[in-house]
C-alpha cells in the first residue's frame, strides 16, 4: 500500500477524507496540527478517528499560530460569530478564518510526505457548504500542488506530488452520505469552533450550523453532542 499523508482535524470532513484514502488503497498517515486553536477537543477526536479508521500512524505537530493572532480561533479577544448575532454564513470571510492555516498545514504535511517517500496528500477542504475561506477553494489546491512540485527535492526530481481534495464539490449532505457508506462514526468527530472540554458543540457557530444542516438534508439523525441550552 502506498503511503499518503492525510490531514485529520477531528471534524467530520477530514474523517471522511481519511476513509476515502483508505478505500483508495493508500496507507493513511494521519497528521493533526495543534496550532493554538481555542480547544483541543478536536485533537482528541482526531486521535479517535485515526484509530477507528485504520490510519497506519497518527502524528500531531505543534505550530504556534496563537502568537500571531488575527482569528477568533486563535485570539480569545475576538468572538466567534454565531447565528444569534445575525451572522450569515458566506456573506463575507469571517473572523474564524485563520491566516495562512491551510497553507501551513499542507506545508507540514508536504514535509512529512517527502520524508516518507509519499507523493499523495489528502485534505478535507470544501468549496460548496463552507464559511467562505479563501484557502478552501480549488484554485488554492491547484496552486499548492504546483508549489509542492517546485519547492521540494522530491518534486524537482520528478516525484509528482498530488494534492487530493475529494470533498471539494460535495455538499455537507453528500459528505454525510459518503461517510456513512464508508463506515465513519460521526459521533466520534468534533466540528464546533468553540466546543467544551468534553467535545460538546455550541450549536450556533458556522461549523455547527453547516454540520447540522448536512445531517438534516441527508435525512440522517444528527449524532452531535451539544452543550445543554
Amino acid at each position: 500500500m502506498k503511503p499518503a499523508v492525510v490531514l485529520v482535524s477531528g471534524g467530520m470532513d477530514s474523517a471522511v477524507v481519511l476513509a476515502i484514502a483508505r478505500e483508495q488503497g493508500f496507507a493513511p498517515h494521519a497528521l493533526s496540527v495543534r496550532y493554538g486553536q481555542r480547544h483541543t477537543s478536536e485533537l482528541d477526536a482526531a486521535a479517535r478517528v485515526a484509530t477507528a479508521l485504520g490510519a497506519a500512524v497518527h502524528k500531531t505537530v505543534h505550530v504556534d499560530l496563537r502568537s500571531l493572532g488575527g482569528s477568533a480561533l486563535t485570539d480569545e479577544a475576538i468572538q466567534v460569530p454565531v447565528d444569534t448575532d445575525g451572522h450569515v454564513i458566506g456573506a463575507d470571510i469571517p473572523v474564524t478564518y485563520v491566516p495562512a492555516r491551510n497553507t501551513i498545514m499542507l506545508s507540514v504535511a508536504l514535509g512529512w510526505a517527502e520524508v516518507l517517500g509519499a507523493t499523495d496528500l489528502f485534505c478535507g477542504v470544501n468549496a460548496v457548504d463552507y464559511s467562505g475561506y479563501p484557502d478552501c477553494r480549488p484554485e488554492f489546491i491547484a496552486g499548492f500542488e504546483a508549489l509542492a512540485n517546485l519547492a521540494t527535492k522530491a518534486g524537482v526530481e520528478g516525484a509528482g506530488f498530488r494534492i487530493h481534495a475529494p470533498l471539494m464539490r460535495m455538499t455537507k449532505a453528500d459528505i454525510v452520505r459518503e461517510g456513512l457508506r464508508l463506515g465513519v462514526d460521526f459521533a466520534q468527530t468534533v466540528s464546533c469552533y468553540q466546543a467544551d472540554a468534553d467535545g460538546r458543540a455550541c450549536g450556533h457557530c458556522d461549523a455547527c450550523r453547516l454540520r447540522a444542516e448536512g445531517f438534516a438534508h441527508a435525512g440522517v439523525a444528527d449524532p452531535t453532542r451539544y452543550v445543554p441550552a
